[in-house]
């Protein structure tokens, strides 16, 4: 059979066609993706990284729920705009503890990869309060009733000790003391937490 009458084949069998093709993007994929499991870069935790604190961890949990990382990316990317923007790009060490990880480049709202300290707790309150009381052009919308909103704490040790079995060190007592170490706490003050807590390991690196 020639090569026009198998081409002729496959482009006539739509099964067949659509096999070929699965096939060959996942051998693509494969071969792009396989080698950054045995690459220490993307394996290993950045010098000074550490797991979420359960405010922090139940933070980024409020912050998937409400959306925000639909507006907002947490990936500075190594070009020159960027970093001198944003500060220093983003590497795959400091998110080995993110399940799943939040990625992304599309920018509706600022990026805030190296969010964590450049605001003080109070800016972020009333940021979420209200957007345009201090950014009078955002059109973010406001979360007012994360501020009345107890945090709800009891699947915190379900959570640490499933990230434990993925690689995340959270030791016994973490898991033990975590409900009671975010006792009366609000939405609000998780999510704030998690946001003071973005970019800080690398925030001095140029």
């Amino acid at each position: 059979m020639s090569t026009t009458s198998k081409h002729d084949v496959i482009e006539r069998n739509i099964g067949l066609l659509i096999a070929l093709v699965i096939a060959v993007v996942s051998v693509g994929g494969l071969v792009e993706i396989v080698p950054l499991f045995f690459q220490r870069s993307t394996t290993q935790p950045v010098t000074g990284l550490r797991p979420y604190t359960p405010l922090q961890l139940s933070g980024r949990d409020i912050y998937i729920r409400e959306g925000c990382n639909n507006c907002h990316s947490q990936m500075i990317r190594p070009f020159r705009a960027e970093t001198e923007r944003y500060g220093h790009y983003s590497v795959a060490g400091e998110f080995v503890y993110d399940y799943p990880f939040l990625w992304g480049s599309k920018r509706t709202g600022p990026d805030l990869a190296r969010v964590g300290l450049r605001y003080s707790d109070e800016w972020h309150r009333v940021h979420l309060m209200n957007p345009r009381d201090l950014v009078p052009e955002s059109n973010m919308p406001a979360y007012p009733w994360l501020d009345r909103t107890p945090l709800d704490a009891a699947a915190l040790p379900s959570k640490l000790k499933a990230l434990r079995t993925l690689g995340v060190p959270y030791s016994d007592e973490d898991i033990a003391k975590a409900r009671e170490s975010v006792n009366d706490r609000t939405e609000m003050e998780a999510l704030i937490a998690y946001l003071q807590g973005l970019g800080t390991v690398l925030r001095n690196v140029r």
